[in-house]
């Protein structure tokens, strides 16, 4: 039976000729449900094997993942330099060269003064003990292996090690140098990967849009792409702006309270609010440390970190909400699970791309369409559909029903 049936010809459509009508739709309703099980199975299998692809592959992945965030992120710039009909090739170096300029003057900013600083620390930890001596007291009456723990940070006589004279890096070009050479690589990988997206962005997105064999096609993709640019720079431009402004302000706030290097603080809070939750709290956290290092009051010194965090507070609840508005609103457990994934993956660097990641697929998925999975299992499957058409024992139909009542 089954030779007779595969030597019978087909009408084009892959199922036998001289089949009834509701045999050739049982045949291709269960062709198509393997063909989507299969589908979801090879979905499943990529979707549980590819965090850890990306995380063994962090050589490849993150640098090159990174330069398209910063592409797309500088489109904008590139489009308004060709709009003043500069060449493509010239405004993407101009491109790749005010991003150079932006992270010289955070590694100047930030890195040098950190590093003076921090590098007080061993020479600090006596003043930091004084300061936190009222709170291992308040704790003195816990049990006896916290108490002995407390009172030994507490008590133990501090060593002042001796610390090497290290320069720091003035520039972006003297932190490569002294960087590993894998660092160095994957920096000028990246840079190239920037260079050259932005300079044949323009004619890679002329392709795809008229490589498209239909207009609603070509428009669908068109409006995609432009989506996706002005969702990832609207949100990355207005959130580095209050960034700026919400760590020019705790500069500000901490120079007039005392706090030695009040830019680099003020840029410390700016970086780390780009990491949604997370990041105030490790800013915080390194204001504490600085302000036991610098104050001999406890209460001076947690005076850094409430600034900051009051501060957060307010632009998290009032500021953010209002400029952004409705369109960038993204569901918080979404941003918890793109923080956590990412930041699994690549660390603090898959922190800081886990929201224009985020933004990015939700763009996509909201253009292309959810995948209804659960509709496709329960719905229009064998189990409803098995469930609709069984009837129960000694249950008659509405013909049968109509022939009794007549």
């Amino acid at each position: 039976m089954n030779q007779e049936l595969r030597e019978v010809p087909d009408d084009g459509t892959g199922l036998p000729v001289g089949l009834s009508t509701e045999q050739a739709v049982s045949i291709a309703g269960r062709r198509d449900r393997l063909l989507a099980s299969l589908t979801l199975i090879a979905g499943a299998g990529l979707v549980l094997g590819l965090p850890f692809a990306l995380r063994s592959g962090a050589e490849f992945f993150l640098p090159l993942t990174t330069a398209l965030v910063i592409a797309i992120a500088l489109v904008p710039v590139l489009e308004w330099l060709e709009r003043r009909r500069v060449p493509s090739a010239i405004a993407a170096l101009l491109c790749v060269l005010f991003f150079l300029l932006v992270a010289n003057v955070a590694i100047a900013a930030i890195v040098v003064p950190a590093t003076d600083f921090f590098r007080l620390l061993p020479t600090r930890l006596g003043r930091i003990q004084e300061n936190l001596q009222p709170l291992l007291d308040l704790y003195s009456n816990l049990e006896s292996y916290v108490n002995r723990t407390l009172r030994q940070v507490a008590t133990t006589p501090i060593r002042q090690p001796r610390t090497a004279a290290v320069a720091a890096p003035s520039s972006i070009l003297e932190l490569a140098a002294t960087s590993a050479p894998a660092v160095i690589i994957q920096v000028l990988f990246g840079l190239l990967i920037v260079f050259f997206s932005l300079s044949g962005w323009t004619a890679m997105r002329k392709r795809t849009i008229t490589g498209r064999t239909s207009f609603d096609g070509a428009m669908a993709t068109a409006r995609v792409i432009q989506d996706v640019i002005d969702d990832v720079s609207a949100y990355l431009g207005t959130i580095t702006v209050i960034n700026l402004l919400l760590g020019l302000f705790v500069g500000l706030v901490l120079d007039w309270i005392g706090m030695p290097y009040p830019v680099m603080w003020g840029g410390i809070v700016a970086l780390f609010n780009y990491i949604p939750y997370f990041g105030p709290v490790i800013a915080a956290l390194l204001l504490a440390v600085g302000g036991l290092m610098t104050f001999n009051d406890i209460w001076w010194a947690m005076a850094p970190p409430a600034i900051m965090y009051g501060a957060h507070l307010i632009e998290a609840n009032a500021i953010t909400p209002l400029v952004v508005g409705h369109r960038l609103t993204i569901s918080p457990v979404m941003i918890l699970v793109s923080l956590s994934f990412w930041g699994w993956v690549w660390g603090t660097v898959g922190a800081l791309l886990a929201v224009p990641l985020l933004i990015i697929l939700q763009t996509i998925i909201n253009a292309a369409g959810k995948p209804d999975i659960a509709g496709f299992l329960f719905e229009h499957g064998t189990l409803i559909h098995q469930s609709r058409n069984r009837r129960r024992p000694f249950e008659k139909t509405g013909a049968e029903k109509s022939e009794a009542a007549g």
